[in-house]
């Protein structure tokens, strides 16, 4: 494999005539760490990624890898490589053929591509399987081709399009873990674009929260789930409760959030409330609950605890925090 290249995006625009998609946005990916781009639909993470990958051209800025300006470059000359949601198989090629493709494209013999091609799927554990069809094929083992091919050609950089949306939920975990591990065995840099919160935590070394075509927050996950930067941060990655306070919105993680049915006086951490659900989640319980300063919020509570004194729906409760909790943000 190639050695891996440090990413820099530098003032990087896209426009859609009117519509700015991506805004000026500055970000560095190390060399060998797995990057996620994460945030709604319409946030500008997919154009972004279209960019490094030269499907898109930008409309401003420049995109650097491995100090070479690669932003006007093709894409085949970009030292990037993309795998799609969809993984793009071809249907009538075999899983060695799949591979081999684009070492075709550029005049490779066919031995030399078809060892290489192999080589590669005995990598991803699929050299027993190299003359079935895609059809013919799990959907975690048409990942690993597509995989494998996107890493013939030796990029620097893998761009990943969320590329596990279209798994069931108990797959998508186990290619989760199998992507991180590929991952750390290449010592690549996987730049890997999703609306999951839960995937992007579980993967990335560093997070990147877009919102409106612009960088939220860039952090690592540790960092971003206990320290969100801004108001919209703290709601899409979930776990917090946004409470309004006299310095400006703060959030207190949703499991550090106590309830108690004795009063308590009413301020910054502490507020009367009103269960509205209660949910049984296995190791724990999530109630949601609703006050006057807060329309919803929610308490995660161990279900020992919730078992010893139950809470209803319609119980008046206090929630409160301790104040070194208490995490300020940006609104």
């Amino acid at each position: 494999m190639a050695d891996p290249a440090t990413l820099e995006l530098v003032q990087l625009t896209k426009r859609y005539g009117e519509t700015v998609a991506v805004d000026r946005i500055g970000l560095k990916i190390a060399a060998g760490s797995y990057c996620c781009l994460l945030g709604p639909s319409g946030c500008g993470k997919t154009s972004t990624l279209r960019m490094i990958a030269g499907h898109e051209l930008a409309s401003e800025g420049d995109i650097v890898l491995g100090g070479r300006n690669i932003t006007d470059l093709p894409a085949a000359s970009r030292g990037t490589a993309m795998m799609f949601q969809s993984y793009a198989l071809f249907p009538h090629l075999s899983a060695l053929d799949n591979v081999a493709f684009s070492l075709k494209m550029k005049g490779v013999d066919k031995a030399t591509r078809h060892a290489k091609a192999a080589e590669l799927l005995e990598r991803v554990s699929l050299g027993h399987l190299a003359q079935r069809k895609p059809a013919e094929l799990s959907g975690g083992q048409q990942q690993r081709v597509a995989l494998a091919r996107a890493l013939i050609t030796e990029p620097k950089v893998l761009l990943l399009d969320e590329p596990l949306s279209a798994l069931d939920p108990f797959l998508r975990i186990r290619m989760r873990a199998e992507l991180k591990a590929w991952q750390k065995s290449l010592s690549m840099t996987f730049v890997h674009v999703t609306h999951s919160q839960e995937e992007a935590m579980a993967l990335a070394d560093q997070v990147v929260v877009m919102n409106n075509g612009r960088i939220e927050q860039d952090a690592s996950p540790h960092e971003l789930f206990n320290a969100p930067a801004s108001e919209f941060v703290a709601r899409f990655i979930g776990g917090h409760n946004v409470i309004p306070s006299t310095a400006g919105p703060v959030a207190v993680r949703c499991d550090r959030t106590r309830l108690s049915r004795t009063p308590l006086p009413e301020g910054e951490t502490a507020m009367p409330a009103t269960v509205r659900d209660v949910e049984y989640q296995g190791s724990y319980v999530l109630l949601t609950l609703t006050a006057q300063r807060v329309a919803e919020f929610s308490v995660v509570m161990p279900e020992a605890e919730f078992d010893a004194a139950p809470w209803q729906p319609g119980d008046t409760a206090c929630a409160h925090w301790n104040p070194a909790e208490v995490h300020p943000l940006a609104a």
